[in-house]
C-alpha cells in the first residue's frame, strides 16, 4: 500500500521508499527510513499536503511524495 492510500489516525510502517535520486535521499534526510513507524495525522482541507509523525516529529508531505513510499497498515 501508498502512504498517499492511508486515512487520517492511521498508523504504518515503512516498507521501501521509492523515486528518483533526489526525492529518494530528501524523504530519506527527513527520517522516513525503512522500518520506521508513521502515523498520518492530519491531511490538509484540499486533501494536499498530508501532516505525518515520524519519530516523534511532524512532517508534511506532499501527496505525489507520499505515492512513493510503500508503508504496510497496522490499524
Amino acid at each position: 500500500m501508498r502512504l498517499s492510500e492511508m486515512r487520517e489516525g492511521q498508523t504504518a510502517r515503512i516498507v521501501a521508499v521509492n523515486g528518483e535520486t533526489r526525492l529518494r535521499r530528501r524523504i530519506l534526510e527527513m527520517g522516513l527510513t525503512k522500518g520506521s513507524e508513521i502515523y498520518i495525522e492530519k491531511y490538509a482541507p484540499l486533501k494536499d499536503p498530508l501532516e505525518l509523525i515520524v519519530k516523534g516529529c511532524h512532517v508534511s508531505l506532499r501527496v505525489k511524495e507520499a505515492s512513493e513510499i510503500q508503508v504496510v497498515s497496522e490499524t
